[in-house]
């Protein structure tokens, strides 16, 4: 690795950079900063500025959050009807109605006000008039909404920005720019390639315009996404990168150094801080060999990584290996909040960011020092707009005595600026000016009133003119310092979080690999069936051993085992790869699951199990318990050998019963390999008991007369088959947990953001083989937007990985055994007849046996979809009208597992959820990966019995219930009523 691990403890990198800026002398720069800023409150603001913007509504408000949400959204929203919708939801909860007269107020309360009124609270007044007046209030937010993002984004084409930058250079002799073609990343090659058409198209334009007399430090440039022109540019991909992405950023960097222009790759996401090193430097090298004299090559670095110092070290050891000088732009960071849930959702030790404004601050003053030492190496481009730190950078730069420049976003943070010319009139200033369509700036806009309308934000609090100017400014040298955001691990309030790890992190990904090859998966013996009743009988009688113990100490067992797993992660993982044919990711998420049921079980059985004294009347006293039934068979699927297995299990343990577990026949090591664990851990050997075999060991179990209770995760139809099976039962009523298949959809309307959603329909649909019960498995997109969903989803299938999922690389493995791999392609023939063909990804010839290709087809009806396909297969289904009746229609499916949902429009995604027959209902993200305590996963109709697992409500099935009610006047009277007496 060229740089040190992302998850540090905060405060030790904090230590070692505050040591680097003991000698700074912050009142020099606070001096400034306070003049500055007291200079422009004094001064009338611009009507144009986002300081103007947020001091109207800010983001803590309603109406600063449905501008927000308006901008996100509504420009790109096709259709009126849907237009009308998202209108009303959002204002419906706002009043423009107190705004003051800047231009953004005025137009709001002439129009956005007036809309509430026509278009009514729920956006359904009905009516000819009513209707024509809701069509032009919509057209007249639009046009709020494009004036607020004309604000931000400096033209829509190259050519008007080029036009805005010769007025603005009137104004300011001098100034540059840096074109940034706005966007999300590409998900498809076509869109990679038409980034770089773009990217090309900007280098011509701005090469016909250059001034040769200009040195390229002064000259305008081109900032280029690296995920814009490769849609697979992940660390977990670096032989594509290498052989697909590299030579595209080459050929645009010498067209760059040919034209003697600047171009900057813009920094990304911490998981590609490596990879873009590696390509930055791969790319320089081929660069210096053509261009050695060439120095407009730069990259952007962000503070808020607790890696930046050692980004800025490793750049300059780049630029004086190969006698180069590059460009570095400091930025303060753009993905922040994505950074933290990421690092959360991993269970990771730390984050990759630094939790505290002012920590990122200090990061950011330690990189400036660090680029302003090195000019041979670096020329710093500092970008931002927090005064303090400006000026502290302009002291440190005088002392230097080095060239640099200064950087602000397009449409901030001009006021100040203007207060920096005054003082500093021979610092060079650049733009960073965005360009494109007003419906494609919706990422770029909405990121940009985040990242400053936070309560914490400069920008933010300059519009806050209730704060003293010397609050602005105060040291982040001598601020307190702690974490402001609860680490990973301790973001349960009940329980630690499981750690995990991350794949994309070489040092950590390396370490997960390593005991694959020495692992092995020990296939039991099967249990013959003539042994089965002997089993039980012994399970029955270590029950009652096992259910007098007490519950803490049945607990303990399972935490202790909870522990084991999290410390041998790799291992476990290992398993799961080799018997289940899972990718890493899917085996770090399971592993981590199966401790959670173990962590979340054992905290919640101590609760459930303690005796409660119920009230009553005087001289009685009424005991209510929870005890176990006796045995439990347990039998769970191969989809999740680890996960669902211990879940079960541990479930049944903890609450005094004794469990007859069995793993399917694919995968009975790792159930075998959990069993073991269980003993170790002080389960005893005859309270639980591995049943290994196929279908007929596992209906003599059911059958058994001596068994207590069942739970089991597979299909519809065996789940029947159990529930007849004990029906048919002489002796008690034995209680049936099944959690079964799901004909899963997702909506999405015309609000969705594309890209958002095929990254969710991937994810869904296709990770772990589409082997998922809680899988997408229908697609219904909103007519109006479907044929931009589907060519996007096409794109993105065709780059999906298929392979061995031993390696990284490896998106998705083959499914589980050839019967498997038959049904599935019997089922696709059948699909390929009655639906259209969207894509199939590629099938390689040395993809590993049982392998199937992902695929997608549309189809016409709901009622095409005749079956759950548990496999890579998703269906397609464009509607329209009413939301509402689409909804019926799945229910009348008769599942009711999983239900995504993709909307902008609040109230629709609230009436969704309420009208759906579905057990869990994800809004705006993908469908899978229920975290135990957190989403309680289980369905209802064809989908399962309930209750969901990882619930409030799992443990208690388990149990029976007892209640002991004592006459306590039987033995001389109530002695507390007696003494109470007065």
């Amino acid at each position: 690795m060229r740089l040190p691990l992302p998850y540090r403890p905060e405060h030790e990198v904090l230590a070692g950079l505050l040591q680097q800026l003991s000698d700074l002398d912050w009142s020099l720069a606070s001096s400034d900063a306070i003049g500055w800023i007291e200079q422009v409150r004094a001064s009338k603001p611009s009507s144009f500025a986002m300081e103007t913007l947020l001091r109207e509504y800010p983001l803590s408000s309603a109406e600063g959050l449905a501008l927000m949400r308006l901008a996100e959204a509504l420009l790109r929203v096709p259709d009126a009807e849907t237009a009308m919708m998202l209108t009303a939801d959002q204002l419906g909860r706002a009043d423009f109605s107190g705004a003051s007269q800047s231009w953004l107020a005025t137009l709001s309360s002439q129009a956005i006000g007036l809309s509430k009124k026509m278009l009514g609270e729920d956006g359904q007044k009905a009516g000819f008039f009513a209707k024509m007046g809701a069509k032009a209030i919509v057209a007249a937010t639009v046009r709020a909404v494009q004036l607020m993002g004309k604000q931000f984004v400096m033209g829509e084409t190259l050519d008007e920005a080029m036009d805005d930058a010769r007025k603005q250079r009137k104004a300011r002799k001098g100034l540059r720019f840096s074109y940034d073609m706005l966007g999300e990343g590409a998900r498809t090659d076509a869109d990679a390639r038409e980034y770089m058409h773009k990217y090309h198209a900007a280098i011509a334009a701005l090469a016909k315009g250059r001034e040769r007399a200009v040195p390229v430090e002064q000259a305008d440039g081109i900032s280029i996404k690296l995920s814009a022109i490769d849609a697979r540019y992940e660390a977990v991909q670096r032989a594509h990168v290498f052989e697909v992405l590299v030579p595209r950023v080459v050929e645009l960097a010498l067209a760059a150094a040919k034209a003697d222009l600047n171009l900057t790759i813009d920094a990304e996401e911490s998981e590609r801080l490596e990879l873009s090193l590696d390509v930055f430097e791969a790319v320089a090298t081929q660069v210096a060999a053509q261009f050695p004299q060439w120095r407009g090559f730069g990259l952007a670095v962000q503070a808020y990584q607790t890696r930046a110092l050692h980004t800025i070290e490793e750049v300059t050891r780049i630029a004086r290996k190969l006698g180069m000088r590059f460009m570095v732009r400091l930025v303060k960071g753009a993905y922040w909040d994505y950074e933290i849930k990421r690092a959360q959702e991993l269970g990771l030790a730390a984050f990759p960011v630094f939790t505290h404004k002012h920590h990122t601050d200090v990061a950011y003053l330690a990189c400036a020092r660090a680029m302003l030492a090195v000019p041979d190496a670096i020329y710093p481009q500092i970008a931002g707009h927090n005064a303090g730190t400006i000026a502290a950078i302009l002291h440190m730069a005088r002392q230097a005595g080095v060239p640099f420049e200064l950087q602000r976003l397009h449409g901030m943070g001009e006021a100040v600026y203007q207060q920096i010319y005054a003082q500093y009139p021979d610092v060079g200033l650049r733009v960073y000016a965005p360009v494109g369509p007003h419906k494609d700036l919706l990422a770029y806009l909405v990121r940009r009133l985040l990242e400053n309308g936070a309560n914490s934000s400069f920008v933010h609090q300059l519009a806050d003119t209730r704060l003293p100017a010397s609050a602005l400014v105060a040291s982040p040298l001598r601020l307190e310092q702690r974490s402001g955001v609860t680490l990973p691990l301790d973001i349960l309030p009940t329980r630690r979080n499981t750690a995990g790890t991350d794949v994309t992190c070489q040092a950590l990904s390396d370490a997960l690999l390593a005991p694959y090859a020495q692992t092995t998966v020990p296939r039991p013996a099967d249990t013959p069936l003539a042994q089965v009743d002997a089993l039980v009988q012994t399970l029955a009688k270590g029950q009652k051993a096992w259910n007098a113990t007490p519950v803490e100490q049945r607990a303990a067992a399972l935490e202790q085992a909870a522990d084991v797993l999290e410390r041998d992660l790799a291992v476990w993982c290992a398993r799961i790869v080799r018997e289940g044919h899972r990718t890493w990711g899917d085996a770090v998420s399971e592993v981590r699951e199966a401790a959670d049921f173990c962590r979340y079980y054992a905290q919640q059985a101590r609760t459930l199990m303690a005796p409660q004294v119920l009230p009553g009347v005087t001289g009685e006293r009424n005991t209510y318990s929870l005890a176990g039934r006796g045995v439990w068979a347990c039998i769970s699927p191969w989809n999740f050998p680890l996960a669902i297995f211990a879940g079960q299990v541990v479930a049944a343990l903890v609450t005094g019963n004794a469990v007859a577990a069995k793993p399917a026949e694919q995968t009975p090591g790792i159930g075998a390999a959990m069993i073991a664990l269980l003993h170790e851990c002080g389960v005893p050997r005859d309270a639980l008991v591995g049943v290994y075999g196929a279908g007929e060991t596992g209906a003599a179990l059911v059958a058994h007369p001596q068994i207590a209770g069942v739970v089991f995760t597979g299909s519809t139809a065996v789940a029947k088959s159990i529930a007849r099976t004990l029906a048919a039962k002489d002796g008690p009523i034995v209680p049936l947990i099944a959690e079964t298949g799901g004909l899963n959809a997702m909506i999405v309307d015309s609000t969705a953001l594309p890209e958002q959603v095929v990254d969710a329909v991937v994810q869904s649909t296709f990770r772990s083989a589409g082997q998922r019960c809680s899988a997408l498995r229908v697609l219904c997109v909103q007519d109006e937007i479907a044929d931009g969903v589907i060519a996007m989803l096409s794109g993105a299938l065709s780059l999906l990985q298929v392979g061995d999922p031993s390696k990284l690389s490896s998106d998705l493995g083959p499914v589980i055994d050839a019967e498997a791999h038959d049904k599935l392609q019997a089922q696709i023939d059948a699909l390929s007849a009655r639906g259209k063909l969207i894509a199939r990804a590629p099938l390689p010839a040395d993809a590993p046996a049982n392998s199937i290709a992902p695929v997608a087809f549309e189809i016409t009806s709901l009622e095409q979809a005749r079956e759950e396909i548990f496999g890579p297969v998703l269906q397609v289904l464009r509607w329209k009208g009413e939301v509402e009746t689409l909804v019926e229609q799945i229910n009348g499916l008769g599942y009711g597992l999983t239900l995504g949902v993709q909307t902008r429009i609040d109230t629709r995604a609230q009436a969704i959820a309420a009208q759906a027959e579905v057990g869990n209902i994800y809004v705006n993200r993908n469908m899978i990966g229920a975290v135990v305590g957190v989403q309680p996963f289980g369905g209802e109709g064809l989908s399962g019995t309930g209750p969901k697992a990882g619930g409030p409500n799992y443990l208690p099935r388990f149990c029976a219930e007892y209640c002991v009610t004592v006459n306590t006047t039987a033995a001389g009277g109530d002695v507390d009523l007696l003494m109470s007496m007065h």
